[in-house]
């Protein structure tokens, strides 16, 4: 068997072999085969399984690897990623993106805590290259960088704006009102 095909619990020999499979099986596993398999092999990762979509939660430090192995788990299709301002919650961002397995079609809604003090997480874009402007997005305006990104740069603002306005402490700034003084009536 190849070092990165699936072994019969849906781990790859290699999460087999790092000691993750020891773990997983401490945890009780979803009853859903697939999701199983995608969640498996990472110990952070918590999940809830409802009709039509799969959301399942993972520490930034496993969020690429858990992409990438959803990606081998048939959900191929990219959909959406975006970025979440918490503000008063540790950690204070949230990466959102949404995959869909384009066979059954099911959907998987991966959520990826982002600590708030230096806001970053690996990119995917190399396993879905259409989220290249969607992390760049993120980045516009929430401030969130994404180490592998091939052109992190602003999509949305001038390249001289200061700040990032989605942030829920952006200052809102403010335009002065004149008025005129009004012609009393005598």
């Amino acid at each position: 068997m190849a070092p990165d095909e699936p072994t019969a619990e849906g781990l790859t020999e290699e999460a087999a072999a790092s000691g993750k499979v020891a773990e997983a099986a401490e945890r009780e596993l979803p009853d859903v085969p697939a999701l199983a398999a995608i969640v498996g092999p990472y110990p952070s990762t918590s999940w809830v399984v409802a009709d039509d979509e799969w959301v399942v939660s993972v520490d930034a430090a496993e969020y690429h690897d858990l992409v990438a192995t959803a990606k081998d788990g048939g959900f191929n299709m990219f959909i959406d990623l975006c970025g979440v301002d918490y503000f008063r919650r540790d950690p204070r961002f949230e990466v959102v993106l949404t995959l869909v397995d384009t066979a059954t079609p099911m959907r998987l809604r991966v959520r990826a805590g982002v600590a708030g003090d230096q806001p970053e997480i690996v990119t995917v874009s190399d396993l879905f290259p259409g989220a290249n402007f969607y992390e760049r997005e993120a980045y516009d305006l929430f401030g969130i960088d994404f180490p592998g990104h091939p052109d992190l740069s602003r999509i949305l603002l001038p390249d001289e704006w200061e700040g990032h306005p989605l942030r829920k402490d952006y200052d809102v700034g403010s335009v002065p009102i004149q008025f005129k003084e009004s012609h009393k009536v005598q």
